[in-house]
């Protein structure tokens, strides 16, 4: 096998980093065509801890700190926050971009370019995945946990030619990728804990172990030494309520369709066939650990919205680098070489939708016509390049119930499972209508509305998925608050008012908030209403 060579891959890396970063920059902002109300939730997060707010602390969320920090050290030193989703991401990339290099270079020459300009790729893609032609920062941190999940998985299955030598290397770049998907995505360390260990178990790589342990030990005293141990307990304890919520169990298919439906069965099942050709070929300790992985993905998958198998390229790469001499044939007769190269040819195929489109998107950025954007939170400059499609912004359309009372589709109301959905308040049935569009406008509107009724100042709790009015004008955001809501009522303790939209952005939300609020025993009453919200004050428990 031909090795690359490390000062020309490095440089290659570098290159790529530098091209991807310098389009991006050059555009002067982000401006996204979809995910705006994700967008709002990661707005929400990194305006509080610029604020000086604590995570799991202050405010709620299962996300971890790794994932907001990169943007709020660039957005709280001054800069707009489209330029700090840029600068965070080219800084990610350049932290990451040693371990990246060192990772790929144990591979093949072809094969160590491609997963090293992929995991760049990752670090500073302007869409989550998919095959979808569109602009998005949303679930950045899965694209990066991913990286992160390559330079865990890679080193413990593939060893470095001069193993010995390279044992406490590999083992520090393992501890500090699990530990930091801890801090990013928990579910990614939980999936791939066991494979990770089980290969360097086999390995006997007791040195790379080791290190890998202290070097996670050593983060989490740098962390409980940052946040103290309130910070794990809240971190838990937001863990804890997402895993109960009844709201957001999983952002995607159900597991069954993960492992069965037509657009995935066909790649578990190239899965499964490079485990039996790994053990033919006798790699029989990759083939068991591949084993271990398929849940491992299908759970990652899982969690993830878009359910995208990023995993693909790691599954290709491994059969190109692994690939038995051309005269091994297996017990069905097959020349095994050959049979490796097809299989790592099919899994590239169901790969590249995704790959390419991670990697086109910083040019259709660069390209993109935003001469119909708008800011995505106007009146405030610090936001002013971050931007969304006019009609995005100002096409407020809501999805109502077409089978009320006199509608002719009366008969058909009991089987439409509106129940679960609809919210009730002091007796009385809210408006079934949920919010498609025009998210941002709606919260401006509502902002505006309630400054010039005189409330500007005032700690207001929405009853809806999200608490991110203040962004939208002065009113002191809630501690204790869920920028996204998962049940419970988080920040209802700090508040003066609670606000009810007519049209809610997640109506099993509203219900949910409305019924943990009256079980809480919190008293409200209507001190204002409007077409797009009744405002209300509040008395508390006892």
């Amino acid at each position: 096998m031909k090795r690359p060579n490390p000062v020309l891959l490095f440089g290659l890396l570098a290159a790529a980093l530098a091209l991807i970063g310098g389009m991006e920059l050059l555009k002067g902002g982000v401006f996204i065509a979809k995910h705006e109300g994700d967008t709002l939730h990661l707005l929400d997060i990194v305006s509080r801890m610029a604020d000086g707010q604590r995570i799991h602390q202050d405010f709620m969320t299962p996300i971890g700190v790794l994932a907001f920090a990169p943007i709020v050290a660039v957005f709280a030193a001054g800069a707009t926050i489209g330029k700090a989703m840029i600068l965070a991401q080219i800084g990610t990339a350049l932290v990451l971009l040693p371990a990246i290099w060192w990772v790929a270079q144990r591979l093949p020459r072809l094969a160590a370019y491609l997963v090293g300009l992929y995991l760049v790729v990752l670090c500073m893609a302007l869409t989550y995945g998919g095959t979808e032609v569109t602009l998005s920062m949303s679930m950045h941190y899965n694209r990066w946990a991913w990286v992160l999940a390559y330079l865990a998985l890679l080193p413990a299955l593939v060893p470095a030619r001069a193993r010995r030598r390279a044992e406490t290397l590999d083992g520090l770049v393992i501890g500090l990728a699990m530990a930091a998907l801890v801090l990013l995505k928990i579910t990614y360390f939980m999936a791939l804990l066991l494979p990770v260990v089980v290969s360097l178990a086999m390995l006997n790589a007791r040195r790379t172990l080791l290190t890998a342990f202290l070097a996670g030990v050593a983060v989490a005293l740098v962390v409980t030494l940052w946040g103290g141990p309130a910070f794990w307990l809240g971190y838990i304890g937001d863990l804890r309520t997402v895993a109960e919520s009844p709201l957001r169990t999983q952002p995607g298919l159900p597991i069954g369709n993960l492992m069965g439906a037509p657009s995935f069965l066909p790649i578990n099942i190239l899965l499964l066939l490079s485990v039996v050709l790994m053990r033919q070929a006798h790699r029989g300790r990759v083939g068991l650990v591949l084993l271990l992985l398929l849940p491992s993905m299908l759970y990652i998958e899982l969690q993830n919205f878009g359910n995208d198998p990023q995993w693909l390229v790691l599954l290709g790469v491994l059969l190109m680098t692994l690939r038995p001499g051309a005269e091994m044939v297996n017990g069905w007769g097959w020349n095994l070489r050959n049979a490796f190269n097809l299989t790592a040819a099919a899994v590239m195929a169901f790969a590249a939708p995704s790959v390419l489109n991670l990697g086109y998107s910083p040019w259709r950025h660069l390209w993109l016509d935003t001469s119909d954007y708008v800011a995505m939170i106007p009146n405030n400059p610090r936001y002013g390049d971050l931007g969304l499609p006019q009609v995005r912004y100002a096409r407020a359309d809501g999805k109502i119930p077409l089978d009320g009372e006199g509608s002719g589709l009366d008969h058909l109301a009991s089987f439409a499972e509106r129940d679960k959905d609809e919210a009730e308040l002091s007796g009385e049935p809210l408006r079934s209508c949920g919010l498609e569009m025009g998210i941002e406008g709606v919260f401006d509107a509502v902002a505006g509305d309630l400054k010039k009724a005189g409330f500007e100042g005032r700690r207001i709790f929405e009853a809806d998925l999200f608490n991110a009015l203040w962004l939208f004008g002065d009113f002191p955001p809630l501690i204790g608050a869920a920028p996204w809501y998962y049940g419970g009522t988080p920040g209802m303790a700090d508040a003066d008012l609670v606000l009810v939209p007519e049209c809610a952005v997640s109506l099993p939300a509203r219900k949910t908030k409305l019924d943990a609020i009256s079980e809480a025993g919190y008293v409200l009453a209507p001190i204002r209403e409007t077409p797009l919200y009744t405002l209300y004050s509040v008395t508390p428990p006892g």
